[in-house]
């Protein structure tokens, strides 16, 4: 894997490499890996990738390995406690989001039978791929990310600005945002 060519933002370190190979871009449809990563990215607004994904399994601890049904039902108490977990990011709006996001996940299957097929509905059920031939080429929000975000707010969700939906479609592979010359597109 040393020679591979990969996107250039993901060579700090064998956590970003592994999560570049492995995790962004690859299309997830699973309502509970979209839900992780809806958690996870709203975290992460005005803070690093990095920082979240070393935190991932803190998280994954702290809201119930991304069990939305059990994130739903956090008492005010489960928030306080996570207002002390310092394996996460500490942000009462944030964890206060995390659970109102579940609620309105919960919503949203009950109107559109998943999750993945409200939001897959946004690209007509397949990945975008943008083929960028160098970072500078990639967004860091679209049109499209608009429209969802605008749309999710209307449904309740929380910290879904249009950049952190942008990355949220990147990690979910919704677009394809790997570069020309990168070895996840041979």
């Amino acid at each position: 894997m040393e020679n591979k060519i990969r996107c250039a933002w993901c060579e700090k370190d064998d956590l970003y490499r592994n999560y570049h190979d492995h995790e962004w871009g690859k299309p997830v449809y699973e309502d509970q890996k979209l839900f992780e990563f809806l958690i996870l990215e709203t975290f992460q607004a005005g803070l690093s990738w990095y920082t979240i994904l070393k935190k991932r399994e803190n998280f994954r601890m702290a809201f119930a390995d991304f069990d939305y049904k059990k994130v739903a039902l956090f008492s005010e108490e489960k928030i306080q406690e996570l207002l002390l977990d310092a394996g996460i990011i500490r942000n009462q709006l944030k964890i206060r989001a995390a659970v109102a996001n579940a609620i309105a996940f919960i919503k949203v299957q009950e109107e559109f039978g998943t999750f993945s097929k409200y939001i897959w509905n946004f690209t007509n059920g397949k990945p975008i791929d943008n083929n960028p031939k160098t970072l500078k080429d990639i967004p860091s929000s679209t049109p499209l990310s608009d429209a969802i975000s605008k749309d999710l707010k209307k449904r309740g969700f929380k910290f879904v600005g249009t950049t952190v939906v942008y990355a949220h479609m990147q990690a979910t592979g919704m677009v394809n945002d790997h570069i020309e010359s990168c070895w996840t597109r041979l």
